[in-house]
């Protein structure tokens, strides 16, 4: 009597499980009902346009070919369907047969190799989803396939699959692949050339025939032998298909043109729009970008011709409008389609000295001039903890003398950073680096004067931006306008007020002094660090360079270009070589000469500053008897009185209170 209570109980609670199962389902299709049919405009890929509004080519091995079904050959679809989806017709959205049957095959081997998705799912995953493999995914795709199949036909969703699924090597779509492969469209495909295709989607890089033929071989063979057993084809057609030898005709893909630019616009299309960044990819939209695509040219062969094709070297590089924050160039690595990667956005490295900077900018806010003396020689710093802390310059060498700030800045002299650092403060240093909108960690040491906290390079380029256009901070940005599909706009970028964080007479002194490492003038104990690209440059740029034993940085500006280059290994390996060292500073100065539109760049000065010529060494004015002297500023009042000959006070007759100093400046060095 008890059992048979038990039993009736056990009975119940299968019958509620079930009642709730069928309620779920139904519910489920409720839903999917009242939502609706999804938007099927995801079937075409964005376009990207440049600041001038010419089409952007299509990125590396990219091909996106939409054909109508009755275009594509009977067997490439038979092919698709035998292999991915036999019961396609017989089914709607899910296959819940071939679900059960796949859940007991790996329960009974232990595993979970076998799946399940039907053409549905998988279209429903190339429009809307990403290909990561999580529950949560998968529900998502379980439902966007019951509504499409509520609201298509299986002709339209047949047709979308054969247009959006992935055959490797950047083709998506049989007619991309078709062109691809065997350089033909879909329609004129064979029964074997269909039946190779056909197998590579489960996995493009295992399947493709041109990365393992073998693999491909027994796939084709399987699909053909399907075919047969399903009588989609004749014991004739199988033979000739089975012994036909296939002849590739690999078309060569378009040049890669700002792949790693594209990348970055579509996500920033992402957030704005507040969707998947495959949605954007795939979505019709119109992407108008800030691309400058002379300058992408010019940076990327300046890139190429520096780093040979080959090496393990990689380089980053960004250009930003001062101004306004557009960026008009990027690159992310020496090779996109080996690593999409973007070092640019998304790597931190060590800045080494192009940090500096940062740190004089704070220093002249408490009370430096360019003429401001502190001796470079070997020291060992004591530290408050007690700790000591010794670092050393370039190769050892040193003044053992006092030194300017100008010759500090052009000759990299890492003793006078520190000694500056422990003058500014930590905490007041890394107040200022916030001002310059470096949101990277920084470590509140001393050796943060030299560059040894990560930071990105748009990070790095985007501070010096806020010098070469006197202070004022601004966003960088991709993206000025989205339309969609029928051309109907969507997002317009709104010029963003700028806001004041760098007080605009220090920005220009600080932009004077870092001209000084292209000024051979300022050669002392050693050479400025930029003497070796004094021939490459034909007008008048401000920059810094950075060398750590790991990373190679340039980042210098001219009043309408912010650019930063970055040169390296990804896996931290140490540049041995002394000519790679080099490498960011031939890039840079190649780039910027190249895109160089004026031939004579002039920093506008403001008001309250004076320029006068200083002898370097001492930080005093100059006259005829000095050895040498450069034009150096000074905010009213803070400029030297001294002569280098004698130090005597004499009436300030010479100094230089309007910007045709800048002209004459520019004839005395070039």
């Amino acid at each position: 009597m008890k059992s048979l209570k038990k039993l009736r109980l056990i009975y119940k609670l299968i019958g509620v499980v079930v009642l709730l199962i069928i309620t779920g389902i139904l519910a489920v299709y409720l839903l999917a009902y009242l939502m609706g049919p999804p938007s099927l405009n995801n079937q075409s890929p964005a376009v990207f346009y440049d600041r001038e509004g010419n089409e952007i080519e299509d990125t590396f091995g990219d091909s996106y070919e939409w054909v109508p079904l009755e275009n594509i050959d009977d067997s490439a679809v038979q092919a698709s369907l035998v292999i991915e989806d036999n019961r396609f017709f017989d089914h709607h959205g899910l296959d819940y047969f071939r679900i059960a049957k796949s859940l007991w095959n790996n329960f009974i081997s232990g595993s979970l190799k076998e799946g399940a998705s039907t053409i549905t799912q998988q279209y429903a995953r190339n429009l809307y989803l990403s290909a990561e493999k999580t529950w949560s995914r998968k529900l998502q795709e379980a439902f966007y396939a019951i509504r499409l199949e509520m609201f298509y036909s299986k002709e339209e969703i047949l047709e979308g699959y054969m247009n959006t699924i992935y055959y490797g090597h950047g083709a998506h779509g049989i007619e991309a692949a078709s062109n691809y492969f065997f350089g033909k469209p879909a329609h004129q495909l064979t029964l074997a050339e269909a039946s190779m295709l056909a197998g590579i989607p489960k996995g493009p890089t295992y399947y493709s025939p041109l990365n393992n033929l073998e693999n491909a071989t027994d796939r084709q063979q399987l699909i053909l032998h399907r075919m047969l057993d399903n009588e989609m084809i004749t014991e004739t057609e199988y033979e000739e298909a089975i012994n036909e030898e296939l002849a590739y005709q690999q078309q060569a893909p378009a040049e890669e043109e700002a792949s790693y630019f594209k990348d970055e616009a579509l996500k920033e299309a992402a957030r704005i729009l507040e969707k998947d960044v495959e949605e954007i990819k795939l979505g019709g939209y119109q992407l108008h970008t800030t691309l400058n695509s002379d300058y992408q040219q010019e940076m990327e062969e300046a890139a190429a011709q520096t780093i040979k094709e080959g090496s393990d070297l990689q380089v980053a590089g960004i250009s930003i409008v001062p101004q306004t924050g557009a960026i008009t160039a990027m690159i992310g690595g020496t090779n996109y389609k080996e690593s999409s990667y973007n070092r640019a956005m998304d790597a931190k490295r060590m800045p080494g000295s192009t940090f500096k900077p940062i740190l004089y900018y704070a220093a002249l806010e408490n009370g430096y001039t360019a003429s401001t003396t502190l001796t470079s020689e070997a020291t060992t710093f004591e530290l408050a903890d007690g700790s000591a802390y010794q670092p050393s310059n370039f190769n050892g060498y040193y003044a053992d003398a006092p030194i300017t700030l100008a010759e500090a800045i052009a000759l990299s002299d890492n003793i006078y950073a520190v000694k500056t650092a422990l003058y500014v403060g930590g905490e007041r240093f890394i107040e200022t680096a916030e001002k310059f909108g470096i949101e990277s960690d920084l470590n509140n040491v001393p050796s943060l004067a030299l560059g040894t906290s990560a930071v990105s390079v748009i990070e790095l380029t985007n501070a010096y931006a806020r010098l070469a256009n006197g202070g004022e901070a601004v966003t960088p940005y991709l993206i000025e306008e989205i339309t969609d599909a029928d051309g109907k706009t969507l997002y317009s970028h709104s010029p963003e007020e700028s806001e004041p964080v760098l007080d605009e007479k220090k920005a220009f002194i600080l932009t004077q002094l870092l001209t000084g490492m292209f000024d051979e003038t300022l050669n002392s104990y050693t050479s400025v660090t930029g003497a070796s690209l004094q021939n490459k440059l034909s007008d008048i740029y401000a920059g810094k360079s950075g060398t750590t034993d790991f990373d190679s940085w340039m980042i210098g500006y001219s009043p309408v270009i912010s650019t930063g280059i970055w040169v390296g290994y990804d896996d931290h390996r140490e540049m041995t070589n002394v000519a790679e060292a080099a490498f960011s500073k031939e890039i840079w100065a190649n780039y910027m000469e190249n895109i160089d539109e004026d031939g004579k760049n002039v920093f506008p000065m403001p008001s309250g500053i004076v320029g006068l010529p200083i002898d370097p060494v001492s930080g005093l004015r100059a006259d005829t008897s000095c050895e040498k002297s450069r034009i150096m500023f000074y905010e009213k009042g803070t400029e030297p009185l001294g002569y280098c000959h004698n130090g005597n006070v004499d009436q300030r007759d010479d100094v230089i209170e309007d910007t045709g100093i800048l002209e004459r400046w520019f004839d005395l060095l070039f």
